[in-house]
């Protein structure tokens, strides 16, 4: 019972994203010129992204805690929270170009948020990059984490801000109302609002797991 309680959060994700998986394809959704069946991508495209800000946010959070304590496990827990994270983002990046593929004509067509999204998805694998490129370990964990905290903002200007300021076929973006403004009706919002709570808690989970498994290296490490 105690685990149970403990992993409710788990138990909620697992039903939130079956519900999704199911109603995704089975709910009735609005007819809309263009997008037709493919805005059933919405139920999993942005929350992808969602679960990919989640862990990011964690991530920066444990950063500032590393430079404020200096203790390794905030580092861990802020590299795995931005590993999560990088795999969150590639699923919504491949999500988004294949809903382009049906709507705009091909997987990549130049636009300012596709490009953007790209700029910002290089921008954290540098991170990956910068931190392997370092063997001391205090060094690595203390240039990472600002590198980490600059990086956040940077992305949000590249993902939410700089698209809404040119002509964009991206919905919310360059004068195009966002879906919130289209026929969204209830059983849409219905599994869209499960779905980002869903992928969500599904990011942080795997956040913990990898942590968690780099917790145990890294203690293994130290005993050898």
């Amino acid at each position: 019972m105690k685990i149970i309680y403990k992993s409710w959060w788990k138990v909620l994700a697992v039903v939130m994203i079956g519900f999704t998986l199911i109603a995704g394809f089975l709910v009735p959704v609005p007819s809309l010129p263009i997008l037709h069946e493919t805005i059933r991508n919405l139920y999993f495209h942005v929350p992808m992204w969602i679960g990919m800000m989640s862990v990011f946010i964690i991530s920066v959070i444990y950063s500032l805690a590393y430079l404020n304590t200096g203790k390794e496990e905030y580092d861990m827990a802020a590299v795995e929270s931005v590993n999560a994270g990088l795999l969150f983002y590639s699923l919504g990046l491949i999500t988004g170009m294949i809903w382009a593929r049906f709507t705009w004509g091909e997987f990549w067509s130049g636009d300012p948020k596709q490009n953007s999204a790209a700029i910002a998805f290089l921008l954290y694998c540098a991170y990956l990059v910068l931190r392997n490129s370092i063997d001391e370990e205090q060094k690595r964990a203390k240039i990472s984490a600002i590198y980490n905290i600059f990086a956040f903002p940077i992305m949000v200007v590249l993902i939410f801000i700089l698209p809404r300021m040119t002509d964009s076929l991206h919905p919310g973006n360059g004068g195009n109302p966002a879906f919130g403004k289209y026929d969204l009706d209830n059983h849409m919002r219905m599994v869209f609002y499960p779905a980002m709570l869903g992928w969500s808690l599904m990011a942080v989970w795997i956040a913990s797991i990898r942590y968690r498994i780099r917790l145990i290296e890294h203690k293994r490490n130290t005993i050898n």
